[in-house]
């Protein structure tokens, strides 16, 4: 059986060496990598991964823990793209995903037990909110954290975001180029970092566009589909009413479009309306809806790449990474009449 000493003298290198190479780390030329590869390729090269743990104290595992408040699990049209980018990426690099069971399955819950316990050499979280009790354990571990979707730094924690903020202003200046004046939001979860910052893009724009926005064009849809309904329907009852509606998620626009042709009326005719997000549905609506994109695959790779180098690099510094947002035109927006 091909060992790890067999490649290294096939490629004239140390053991040490090729370790190196095949856990990708940083210090070693192209040259000398692609030599090894090749070999390894040569040989049809598997390496036990017991014994690579037990020599480099490594489980190549990145765990992941995904907080769904909505019970959609890996189904969720928006994360379910993040975490693949992740698996893809990390894949690449010879790791695999650990997908912990969400904590409301169990009583007694501790993120930093859980990575322990599975050995996990880094975790990515997804969904959880500011204020869980349980972060302090795992910030003040050793353990590599990458949030998505979450802005907290740490001694080695980072994060990686969409431009929340600044995706939202560009959704009402977009508004405001078709010559809607009158602009309405429904909101998601208010306590989430998501809501407040896409809140703050939005009055931002407002007050740039020089804007009156009445209170009660601010309606809460909760990120689901049904609270986008119920929101509409809040909106087609005031007076005088918005002519265009910003959704801060692609479910509550898709709700919103229904509450308006349930009531006789017609997106975009009657009420302008533009989502976030661009889930895949999104495209194959009637109409199809207008939203701003964010790039959910990159979001996944860029927190693999960023929980790999915490990893290879356990004493450097991790700038979050913050992803841009763009408009991405379809038939649910007009120029105002």
């Amino acid at each position: 059986m091909i060992t790890i000493k067999d490649i290294a003298q096939k490629a004239g290198v140390s053991v040490a060496t090729v370790s190196k190479v095949m856990n990708n780390y940083p210090d070693v030329s192209q040259k000398t990598k692609d030599k090894v590869n090749q070999v390894i390729k040569e040989c049809n090269f598997r390496p036990n991964a017991v014994a690579r743990s037990l020599t480099t104290q490594k489980s190549y595992t990145i765990g992941i823990f995904f907080t769904d408040h909505f019970n959609t699990g890996l189904q969720h049209p928006f994360f379910h793209e993040v975490i693949f980018g992740m698996e893809k990426t990390l894949g690449e690099h010879g790791y695999d995903l650990l997908y912990f069971a969400d904590r409301r399955w169990g009583e007694n819950f501790s993120y930093s037990e859980k990575c322990q316990n599975r050995h996990v050499d880094g975790v990515v979280l997804i969904g959880v909110a500011r204020d869980d009790p349980n972060l302090d354990a795992l910030l003040n571990s050793d353990l590599p954290v990458v949030f998505i979707d979450l802005d907290i730094c740490g001694r080695k924690a980072s994060y990686v975001i969409s431009d929340n903020t600044g995706g939202a202003a560009e959704a009402i200046r977009y508004l405001h180029r078709l010559g809607h004046t009158e602009i309405g939001m429904i909101m998601g979860l208010t306590s989430t970092k998501t809501t407040q910052d896409r809140l703050a893009g939005f009055q931002q724009a407002i007050r740039e566009l020089n804007l009156t926005c009445h209170p009660h064009w601010l309606v809460n849809g909760e990120y689901t589909e049904e609270g986008g309904y119920r929101a509409m329907r809040h909106l087609l009852q005031e007076k005088p009413q918005p002519t265009a509606v910003f959704c801060q998620s692609d479910l509550m626009a898709i709700g919103a479009m229904r509450a308006i042709e349930e009531a006789g009326g017609k997106v975009p005719e009657d009420f302008s309306i533009i989502g976030f997000d661009d889930i895949e549905v999104s495209r194959y609506l009637k109409p199809g809806l207008t939203t701003m994109r964010q790039d959910k695959m990159a979001m996944g790779r860029s927190a693999a790449e960023l929980i790999l180098q915490m990893i290879h690099e356990p004493h450097g510094t991790f700038r979050p990474v913050i992803l841009p947002v763009e408009v991405v035109e379809r038939e649910s927006c007009c120029q105002r009449r």
